[in-house]
């Protein structure tokens, strides 16, 4: 049997599709097209607008869209997607329509799995009819014991599609925000309790985790620290809550040893505590620069998993408040690419995610 190169997994957001919501709180019609379209360059050689190629601005509540997604995936070598779902508490979601019709039609028959974006929605990223509006919760992220069973039963269904992704005999799920969830590992344990009584053999929790932040994670308290060589902490801090892999992230890091804590501090704290964002230069990085400091020795580790990121510019949704990378070409991302082959080359192919 032929060994793989790796398992690639596309992140797959579902916001490209009106909802209701997003009609009251940003104007009838409102999706990321809305972003994207808008989107201006904000210094000499920004690339931007983005405009789609091969399947235009496209309405994800459109099935032939998303079979053409999958064949798009499918014909570049990626495994399958995973769906971010929203799950808010005591039933409340948001943009599940999509997935809820791969899930109930059975098309594309392609692999997915779910990760779930446990965070409030607020009103900071985006503007309304030319103008800000004052910084409001919009949808509330909650959590209890009793919605952990109920959100349980809500996506069983999906752990059981035969479409759904399996990692060591279990179905994978991903957290985003795995340490905002209070006593986290009452949700793990109680998850692998339901899965098994409903004949599965557990959940394989992925836990998304920078390597790097300003706040220090350990055992005992949470603290400021200026350290960029914590990596295993972190990763071990998540692995003894109960979760079976991390899924880094590099990028604060790689910004960090780019430009030098110094200046992260002071920019952001111009910006996001002064709001003076206006008055410096948009916040640039270069990616090759970057990608020399993205990955560590801890993600080849055989229950961690990297993260593939060109191109990050999230200007489209704020502006000049906004992070970007340039020089990212097709040829800087492969070099990327082949750095991750590398991580996960050791790896037991049911790993190399």
């Amino acid at each position: 049997m032929e060994q793989k190169k790796a398992r690639v997994i596309a992140y797959y957001l579902p916001q490209y599709h009106p909802i209701p919501e997003n009609d009251e709180w940003w104007g009838k019609g409102f999706t990321e097209w809305t972003n994207v379209a808008k989107a201006r360059p904000l210094f000499r050689g920004h690339y931007q607008p983005h405009i789609p190629a091969d399947l235009g601005f496209y309405d994800l509540r459109l099935p032939i869209i998303r079979e053409q997604q999958a064949q798009l995936a499918q014909e570049a070598g990626i495994e399958g997607f995973c769906y971010w779902h929203y799950w808010f508490g005591n039933g409340r979601q948001l943009l599940e329509k999509p997935f809820q019709e791969v899930l109930e039609s059975g098309k594309p028959d392609f692999p997915f799995c779910l990760g779930w974006a446990n965070e409030s929605w607020g009103n900071k990223s985006w503007h309304i009819k030319g103008s800000k509006i004052k910084d409001k919760l919009l949808m509330e992220q909650k959590y209890s014991e009793e919605d952990y069973v109920k959100h349980f039963y809500h996506v069983l269904a999906a752990f059981k599609d035969k479409r759904y992704i399996i990692v060591d005999g279990k179905p994978l799920f991903v957290i985003f925000q795995p340490l905002e969830i209070p006593q986290i590992e009452n949700l793990i344990v109680l998850w692998n309790h339901l899965a098994r009584e409903n004949g599965l053999e557990g959940i394989y929790f992925v836990g998304v985790l920078y390597n790097y932040g300003i706040k220090k994670i350990n055992k005992n308290a949470i603290k400021l620290t200026n350290k960029t060589d914590e990596m295993a902490e972190r990763y071990r801090y998540l692995l003894d809550k109960g979760f079976d892999a991390v899924n880094s992230r590099g990028i604060l890091r790689a910004e960090v040893l780019h430009k030098g804590l110094l200046y992260r501090l002071i920019y952001k704290f111009l910006r996001n505590f002064l709001k003076m964002y206006f008055l410096f230069p948009v916040d640039i990085y270069d990616q090759q620069k970057i990608n020399k400091y993205l990955y560590t020795v801890e993600d080849t580790w055989e229950n961690v998993y990297p993260t593939l990121l060109p191109g990050w510019d999230r200007s489209p949704r704020s502006g000049r408040k906004a992070m970007v990378y340039v020089n990212s070409t097709p040829d800087v991302f492969n070099k990327q690419i082949g750095n991750c082959l590398e991580l996960v080359k050791e790896k037991l192919d049911e790993h190399k995610i």
